[in-house]
């Protein structure tokens, strides 16, 4: 009885009326790493978020086309804590503003996923802290960082000395700022990396 009930779930899944359609799930199992009840789950999350919004059937193009903002999306338990929840939003939005699609939403949690890669996740880490986007961690993305890690609780010289002392220990080539190789060698041998850029969903 307990099958039937649940081949009977699964079957509602992919009529016509659907949420997704079987083609939607392939794909997005295909390119996260997702099982499609994960990707059920976080599309319960989603439509949780605003269900005037979000409609109950996401087939054809409505995944990529109806966003939430971010002050939508803050608001999850995930995220409310997160000291660089803005510049994660804006990362993984389409629109560079904080504004997810299901599909930018679905990417952001794949990524923080524990089955992402750790190349992945140091990729996505690097455009979280590259605050002006110029392929490197400046001084002025240095500040912001750590001023959101601290909450903006130390003073203007104990930021400074704190990234003095990090680009004399991450930057190589001397040119007083960090590619993404020099974030590389530096991130991935700190164990806790891999623990901290998690979002359990």
């Amino acid at each position: 009885m307990g099958n039937n009930a649940s081949s009977l779930s699964e079957l509602n899944l992919f009529s016509k009326g659907g949420v997704f359609t079987r083609e939607q799930l392939d794909e997005y199992q295909d390119c996260t790493f997702f099982t499609r009840k994960d990707i059920i789950r976080l599309y319960k999350r989603f439509y949780a978020l605003n269900p005037h919004k979000v409609p109950t059937n996401m087939q054809g193009n409505r995944p990529a086309i109806i966003t939430l903002t971010y002050e939508e999306i803050e608001k999850m338990p995930e995220l409310k804590e997160n000291p660089f929840k803005r510049r994660i939003c804006e990362v993984f939005s389409e629109d560079g503003r904080g504004n997810l699609s299901f599909d930018d939403f679905l990417d952001m949690f794949s990524v923080f996923s524990e089955m992402a890669p750790l190349q992945l996740k140091l990729k996505y880490a690097f455009k979280i802290y590259d605050y002006d986007g110029d392929d490197h961690l400046g001084h002025d993305d240095l500040s912001k960082m750590i001023r959101s890690l601290t909450r903006d609780e130390l003073s203007d010289e104990e930021v400074e000395f704190i990234i003095e002392r990090v680009i004399e220990e991450a930057d190589l080539d001397g040119d007083d700022r960090i590619n993404f190789a020099e974030f590389e060698h530096v991130v991935s041998r700190s164990p806790d990396f891999i623990r901290t850029f998690h979002i359990r969903i």
